[in-house]
């Protein structure tokens, strides 16, 4: 591609809607669950099925977000669990195999085989060890960082969000042999030096939940997916989708280099 020609695509992919990301957490006994973040093995299952029968595909978010620079995004959806549970491995990752998809999962270096301990209701829940996030990749998992122990980034201190950002990316880098190239907010809370921070710490890209201040390709706005929702709910939350404004210099602020590098 020409000097000429970057400028004219660029504006071009500028135009495009957001690209959809749906936002998972944990998989398994939706019952007891103060959060409403858990959806059951065959919801999920019936989820990735409506997804598959409208034509769609779920893939990783590095993936869609490649797709949507070359404008190739439109059969495509962001598949994303947050805070790393072990039900992934167990319970989401053979359903989505079954139906052809990939996902990007988003984990807490710092909490290795721990549980989440910020969740003062519970329950709790084992997260995913060292061999298990290696396990996931093997089979086509993107791996993300979650920061290092799930803490809102907004309120820490400089040394703090560096170890949240700098650090969680050099120990999955350490455990996958790649530098993860995406960051997903906990609790969805990003502004815009908690997104500077994601930005210089080497990450192509982060996921919040809404844009918020920080809206870019370091505040990527996500779709919360629960038990609730089967095919009438799902088709709701894509019209809602798409009516959010153009995401601007999303394609041109992802490097693409960094794209690559985590494939």
């Amino acid at each position: 591609m020409t000097d000429e020609q970057r400028p004219a695509r660029a504006q071009k992919a500028a135009r495009r809607p957001w690209p959809w990301i749906w936002m998972y957490h944990a998989v398994g006994d939706p019952a007891d669950d103060p959060y409403g973040i858990t959806v059951a093995p065959d919801r999920l299952d019936r989820q990735l099925r409506a997804l598959r029968a409208r034509g769609l595909r779920g893939v990783s978010v590095t993936s869609l977000l490649r797709a949507h620079a070359r404008g190739r995004a439109a059969g495509l959806v962001g598949l994303t669990f947050d805070d790393g549970y072990a039900d992934f491995t167990r319970s989401a990752l053979p359903l989505l195999r079954r139906h052809g998809c990939t996902a990007t999962l988003f984990v807490l270096p710092g909490r290795l085989g721990g549980a989440n301990d910020w969740d003062p209701e519970g329950p709790r829940r084992p997260l995913v060890t060292a061999d298990q996030i290696r396990a996931a990749a093997a089979q086509g998992t993107e791996i993300g960082s979650h920061g290092l122990f799930h803490r809102d980034l907004t309120v820490l201190t400089d040394a703090q969000l560096r170890d949240e950002t700098v650090r969680s990316r050099d120990l999955l880098h350490d455990i996958t042999g790649r530098p993860p190239a995406g960051f997903c907010y906990p609790y969805g809370t990003a502004d815009r030096r908690a997104a500077e921070a994601v930005r210089a710490a080497g990450y192509a890209y982060a996921c919040a939940i809404t844009p918020g201040p920080a809206a870019g390709p370091y505040a990527l706005p996500r779709t919360h997916i629960s038990q609730a929702d089967r095919r009438a709910r799902l088709a709701v939350k894509y019209l809602r989708h798409r009516m959010r404004p153009a995401p601007g210099l999303l394609p041109v602020a992802v490097p693409p280099a960094a794209l690559e590098a985590s494939r």
